[in-house]
C-alpha cells in the first residue's frame, strides 16, 4: 500500500505516526522461519543477518508485517548508513556491517496472523492486534502514533529533525500494491532555482516531448549537477518546455560533470531555469525526490 502527499492537518478520523527514512520491507514469519522482502518483492533476508534472531522472539509462528528497515543514529534513521548496508553483496562485508551498522525493523501494519487475513480489518484494529504479538527486542521498534493532532505532531517531528509523518485513516483497509488516500505522507520540501542543462528523450505517453530534465546550479566553484527531475509536469508544460528545449539544443554544453544515465542525455544551452522542490540533498549533491514546480524567465549567460 502506497501513500499520496499532503499538507499537515488535524483529524479525528486519522492516526499520525513518524515517517521513518528507511527502506520499505515486508516481514514474513512462517512456522518460525523469518523472511524479508523489499518493495520490489526481492528477498533481502541474506542482507540483514542480525534480524534472523527475531524469528525466535515473536509470540506467534505465522505472521506477515509491513514496515520499514532503518539504521538508527542517535535515535533517528540515517538513510545514508542504510544505503551502505543495501549496496553490499559480499557475505563477509555483510556480516561486518551487520555489526557496525545494525539494522532495526519498525513494523507499522499487520497483514496476516495465524491463518487469518487482516487486509479488510480496520487499521486501528490491525494496530492493536499487531501490538499484542510483537516481541520486546532491540532489533525491533514499534511505530508509535497519536490521534487527531496532526499539525502539532508534524511540528514536533520537524523540531527533532525527522523526515516527516504519515497520516492514516483509522477505519481504512490494507490495499496491496495500491496507492491510496487512506495513507498520506507529510514531509517538508525545499525549493531551489536551477538551470536546465539537458533532457532525456520521452517514451510512451511522453514520446513527443521529453522524459526528464537534467538540472544544475551555478556555485562559486562552478557548475554543479543536481540530478534529473521527471515529475510535476502538466501536459501543457511538457509541450511548452519541449519546444523551447529544441531551440536550445547544443552539441557542447557547459562543462558540467554528469553521472549515471545522465551522460546520455541531449544537451542544451543553460538559458532556461526552473524552480524545483525536493526533500533533501544526497551525499553526491543531488536532489532527493525532486518535483518540477514552474519555469522561470529565460536568461543569457
Amino acid at each position: 500500500m502506497l501513500a499520496y502527499s499532503s499538507e499537515p492537518f488535524d483529524s479525528d478520523r486519522h492516526l499520525f505516526e513518524i515517517k521513518w527514512d528507511g527502506s520499505r520491507c515486508l516481514l514474513f514469519l512462517q512456522d518460525g522461519r523469518l523472511r524479508l522482502q523489499n518493495r520490489r518483492l526481492q528477498e533481502i533476508t541474506y542482507r540483514y543477518p542480525e534480524l534472523r534472531g527475531l524469528a525466535r522472539q515473536f509470540r506467534v509462528r505465522n505472521v506477515i508485517l509491513d514496515g520499514e528497515l532503518v539504521v538508527l543514529s542517535q535515535g533517528k534513521s540515517n538513510f545514508g548508513k542504510l544505503q551502505e548496508r543495501e549496496q553490499v553483496a559480499d557475505p563477509l562485508q555483510i556480516e561486518i556491517r551487520s555489526r557496525v551498522l545494525p539494522a532495526t525493523y519498525i513494523p507499522f501494519d499487520l497483514l496476516y496472523l495465524n491463518g487469518q487475513e487482516y487486509l479488510e480489518v480496520a487499521l486501528i484494529e490491525r494496530k492493536q492486534a499487531m501490538r499484542a504479538i510483537l516481541p520486546d527486542s532491540e532489533l525491533l521498534l514499534e511505530s508509535q502514533y497519536i490521534e487527531e493532532r496532526g499539525k502539532h505532531f508534524f511540528r514536533e517531528a520537524m523540531a527533532q529533525g525527522l523526515e516527516g509523518i504519515m497520516a492514516k485513516a483509522l477505519a481504512s483497509p490494507y490495499l496491496i500494491g495500491k496507492r491510496s488516500r487512506h495513507w498520506l505522507k507529510i514531509k517538508p520540501r525545499h525549493q531551489v532555482d536551477c538551470y536546465i542543462v539537458g533532457y532525456s528523450p520521452g517514451k510512451g505517453e511522453r514520446r513527443a516531448t521529453f522524459g526528464s530534465l537534467a538540472l544544475a546550479t551555478r556555485e562559486p566553484q562552478g557548475w554543479v549537477f543536481r540530478g534529473m527531475v521527471g515529475s510535476g509536469f502538466g501536459q501543457a508544460e511538457l509541450e511548452a518546455i519541449s519546444r523551447r528545449l529544441t531551440a536550445l539544443r547544443a552539441e557542447d554544453g557547459p562543462a558540467i560533470p554528469l553521472s549515471g544515465a545522465a551522460r546520455d542525455l541531449i544537451r542544451v544551452q543553460p538559458r532556461l531555469r526552473c524552480r524545483v522542490s525536493f526533500h533533501e540533498m544526497t551525499r553526491r549533491g543531488h536532489f532527493r525526490a525532486p518535483a518540477f514546480e514552474r519555469l522561470l524567465l529565460e536568461e543569457a549567460l
